[in-house]
């Protein structure tokens, strides 16, 4: 559990008499098997949660147990409602110190425990950056967040992959949005609504006028409409079976465009589908190698078995002069296991 979620359960369950287990995980976006294994973790951590079964059941938290919000001023309320972020990403809307200021506040204010558990913020520590990440260039989102909480139409130079080269465009922007460690600004563009990764923005400037975003619609509902969009509308659905051992790996590396088969899992292995936008796209497979066995669509096995083939050519020793075989035959007794399609 991220301290984030944490605390953002403590909230809920502090705030109401008592709250359902499919509540909390629709107000927290993740699944009841979270949602439970988010509750037993608070219970083995000594925390009084409870739950009662019936009609007029819920879990809820023993009065007087949970965080004592009275001390803080509106501005630090509105920090820690900033739900979803860490301190890094918190660190880069510069909201790191009136949530340090305000989660102080809240640690000092709780009673003190007969068994003396060590503070969490002592204990866990979250960074979401992924591993070997190339330093971001581009517009920062500290540079853009007061833009942007000040309501004005932006001037935007976006640099995108699809493009020929920076485009000049005029957005109403909804606000910045984090998404698996990567920020986005999300806006419309003559009325139709996008997400502009913040690296891809090489400049910007305020317009003097206000923004002129849809009525009804906010930073939120157009973010998850987005992200709903992006995941539903992709070419390719593999179908493929990961060794345990990569799985957890493979959940890291594809997020939520991976998706397991509860009911297709075995000691060494377990079924999955995984959505790829373009055929090209599957060749973050390779990696894998044999820990992943790939069963369709027939062009997602050919491709995957002409990049292999390529990778190994590549890598294969030259001949020497009195080698019988040549250096097709050498390829392919090098070839062989390094993807299983």
């Amino acid at each position: 559990m991220t301290p984030d979620r944490f605390f953002t359960l403590m909230l809920l369950l502090t705030s109401r008499d008592a709250v359902t287990t499919p509540e909390l995980a629709s107000a927290l976006g993740v699944s009841l098997r979270t949602i439970t294994r988010d509750l037993n973790w608070l219970r083995d951590a000594g925390l009084p949660v409870t739950a009662h079964r019936g009609r007029l059941g819920g879990v809820s938290m023993l009065p007087g147990s949970g965080p004592d919000l009275t001390r803080l001023t509106p501005d630090e309320r509105d920090h820690l409602s900033l739900t979803g972020l860490d301190e890094r990403q918190r660190a880069e809307i510069d909201a790191s110190v009136g949530s340090r200021r305000a989660l102080s506040k809240v640690a000092a204010a709780r009673s003190r425990r007969v068994d003396e558990l060590l503070p969490l913020t002592d204990v866990v520590h979250v960074d979401s950056r992924p591993w070997r990440q190339t330093p971001a260039s581009g517009t920062t989102a500290a540079s853009l967040i007061g833009a942007v909480r000040r309501g004005r139409r932006l001037r935007i130079e976006y640099d995108s992959p699809r493009a020929s080269g920076p485009r000049d465009l005029v957005v109403d922007p909804y606000g910045l949005f984090a998404k698996a460690g990567i920020w986005y600004l999300v806006a419309d563009c003559s009325a139709v609504p996008r997400m502009y990764r913040l690296e891809r923005i090489t400049t910007w400037k305020e317009v003097d006028r206000p923004r002129r975003i849809r009525e009804g619609q906010t930073l939120a509902t157009v973010a998850a409409a987005l992200v709903d969009q992006w995941e539903q509308h992709h070419a390719i659905e593999v179908s493929a079976t990961i060794d345990q051992t990569q799985i957890e790996r493979a959940q890291r590396i594809f997020g939520l465009r991976l998706v397991p088969d509860d009911h297709e899992e075995t000691a060494t292995g377990r079924k999955v589908m995984i959505r790829f936008l373009h055929l090209e796209d599957v060749r973050a497979l390779l990696p894998f190698g044999s820990a992943i066995t790939v069963h369709g669509p027939a062009e997602a096995r050919a491709h995957l078995r002409d990049l292999a083939t390529d990778l190994a050519r590549h890598y294969a020793p030259s001949p020497t002069p009195g080698d019988q075989h040549g250096e097709d035959d050498q390829f392919v007794g090098r070839s062989r296991g390094d993807v299983s399609v």
